[in-house]
């Protein structure tokens, strides 16, 4: 008999294990055969012994395995081609400021109608999705699992936020319909909310115990997140109230319209503080700058340098908005004027995000694309194929250097970052 290559106790497991195999399948007389050869005669495995069911378990994980492993030879093998062409930009050696390269890291396909809407979890590799198939589902950001989905509106779900903890996402939906989903407690709903008239937008959280809504029905609500009441109702736009969001310090909101304006809200107050006008269509989304985006946006447009840039008081200073008009424009929410428009999307600009840098902005659009652009300099450093339909949103983890897209497609698509 030649040496065993496993110690004695290894070869004893696998034995076991074999013998165990060939009892649950049928293989009566190999198993007795087996078992005389190899000193386990009386053996038969229980159901809470370890070595029921070891060897398909075992095989199961060398499967999952290799299939890793040419995931990370095909991944491996694209660097080395990137390396080769000269793409990579040997001057970006911070992780902080990394950016999306081709070709997709991974794609998730669940969804069974157009993505709507994509959010990262803003402390863990977790990342929801949601759709026109009355879905959110959610998924591990590094490997790519599918986790669960959550199920309880009736129509398109629109939109969602994590709150700033990750404790809590909150979804809107076509139903009229705002859901609050416990992280903690498997996801759980705990709460529904109701008072919108017509299909909603967009959500977002305003501090961390209210939340801002849009509706169809042209106006925005705010609620309070533990009693689920509406407290206040800003009226103003004209039509169809479509993104919205909350400066850091949660005292301004800014909402996009299908009247193609930009309006600013005074949360305390409900009082419209701005009217922002230069789109020619739809605005589509529209947002708040980041603090760590302002030295570069007042490079950008010629505006001095400001001590509070980094501080509470540089909150809500700037707002970038993206239209139907193809183009994304920067606005001064001192001044209410029109300070920059980027130029060179081919269509409908749907939606985007400041990367954490303050350096880049990303963003997607029905032409297919995702564009990222130097905001100290205006320009488009990088269009990359997003997807083969419609590209509808965008997101970027702040855990890992990672962006995810959605599309028309019913696709996710998770973009690494380097």
């Amino acid at each position: 008999m030649s040496e065993h290559i496993l110690p004695e106790r290894q070869l004893k497991e696998l034995q076991k294990a074999v013998l165990d195999f060939m009892q649950t399948q049928g293989y009566s007389a190999s198993a007795e055969a087996f078992a005389r050869e190899t000193d386990n005669e009386g053996f038969v495995a229980a159901a809470n012994d370890r070595h029921h069911n070891l060897l398909a378990k075992k095989w199961t994980s060398v499967i999952r395995l290799q299939r890793k492993i040419m995931e990370l030879e095909t991944r491996l093998s694209a660097l080395q081609d990137e390396v080769n062409s000269g793409a990579v930009r040997r001057t970006n050696g911070k992780p902080a400021e990394w950016l999306p390269r081709p070709p997709a890291r991974l794609t998730l396909a669940q969804h069974r109608a157009p993505v709507t809407s994509v959010r990262f979890h803003p402390q863990y590799t977790v990342l929801a999705t949601a759709s026109e198939d009355m879905t959110v589902k959610i998924w591990d950001s590094e490997s790519g699992d599918f986790e669960r989905t959550l199920k309880g509106h009736t129509k398109s779900v629109q939109d969602m936020a994590f709150d700033a903890k990750g404790s809590v996402l909150v979804t809107c939906s076509a139903d009229l319909t705002l859901r609050v989903w416990d992280v903690a407690d498997e996801y759980k709903c705990v709460r529904t909310l109701h008072g919108h008239d017509h299909c909603v937008s967009a959500v977002c959280f305003v501090g961390p115990d209210k939340l801002a809504s849009a509706s169809r029905d042209k106006t925005v609500k705010l609620w309070e997140l533990a009693t689920g009441f509406c407290v206040k109702t800003f009226a103003g736009h004209a039509d169809w109230v479509r993104g919205l969001d909350a400066s850091p310090d949660a005292r301004m909101l800014c909402t996009a319209s299908n009247d193609q304006s930009v309006r600013l809200w005074d949360v305390a107050s409900g009082e419209c503080k701005g009217d922002l006008r230069a789109h020619e269509n739809v605005v589509e989304v529209a947002k708040f700058v980041p603090a760590a985006a302002h030295p570069f946006l007042r490079r950008l447009v010629g505006l001095p340098p400001s001590k509070s840039d980094a501080s509470d008081d540089a909150a809500g200073q700037f707002v970038i908005s993206g239209s139907r008009d193809k183009t994304l424009r920067v606005w001064d929410c001192a001044s209410l004027q029109l300070l920059h428009t980027f130029v060179g999307h081919d269509d409908w600009v749907r939606d985007f995000v400041v990367h954490p840098s303050g350096k880049t902005l990303i963003s997607v659009s029905d032409d297919k694309t995702m564009r990222i652009w130097d905001l100290l300099t205006g320009r488009c450093l990088k269009s990359i194929d997003a997807s083969e339909h419609f590209t509808t949103c965008v997101d970027f983890s702040n855990v890992s250097p990672c962006v995810a897209t959605g599309s028309v497609s019913t696709e996710v698509q998770l973009w690494a970052c380097r």
